[in-house]
């Protein structure tokens, strides 16, 4: 798959769903936000991240929400395309959020021409998509677990003014060749 072109542009968001996590059991984790990702699905999400960075430039941030399934995501995420970088929690990011704020953020620390990788939660990220495209918290898009979404703000950051890239499953991501 060719790399998409790095013409003009405002800011780059890589939208990155976090990989398949074990199943809820608040035996084992009463608190939801530190369930891990399973062996399988780090093993998974390192080859999706792999892809990814055949794709993408380094990012010049790497934003997560501090669950443990996001945080190892973005960790694989940032030995691929993190370029030394190191990660920020963004508490915008956290499971159950709404996408709104996550503009807020974006708008108040991006930079023209950065490349940010956001990595999180459905619905959160499906409906910030969404609202990135259509100005509306329509989930428009499916994001797998492990899958990536890349989204270009050619004018500025906000709801309605991004355009899609491209939006890849983990397997997609695994697949993608020089």
């Amino acid at each position: 798959m060719p790399r998409p072109s790095h013409g003009p542009r405002n800011v780059r968001v890589l939208v990155v769903r976090h990989g398949p996590a074990e199943v809820r059991n608040p035996v084992r984790w009463p608190n939801d936000d530190r369930r891990p990702l399973t062996p399988k699905g780090v093993s998974q999400t390192r080859r999706a991240a792999k892809g990814l960075a055949r794709l993408v430039p380094p990012a010049d941030r790497i934003a997560t929400s501090a669950a443990t399934r996001a945080m190892a995501t973005a960790e694989l995420v940032q030995r691929t395309i993190g370029d030394g970088r190191t990660m920020e929690q963004w508490d915008e990011l956290s499971a159950g959020r709404l996408p709104g704020p996550i503009f807020e953020r974006l708008r108040r620390s991006a930079k023209t021409g950065q490349e940010i990788v956001l990595v999180g939660h459905d619905p959160t990220l499906a409906e910030f998509v969404g609202m990135a495209l259509a100005g509306d918290e329509v989930p428009l898009v499916h994001l797998a677990k492990g899958g990536a979404a890349c989204l270009e703000f050619p004018a500025s950051v906000g709801p309605g003014t991004a355009r899609l890239v491209w939006l890849l499953t983990r397997k997609q991501l695994s697949d993608v060749r020089d």
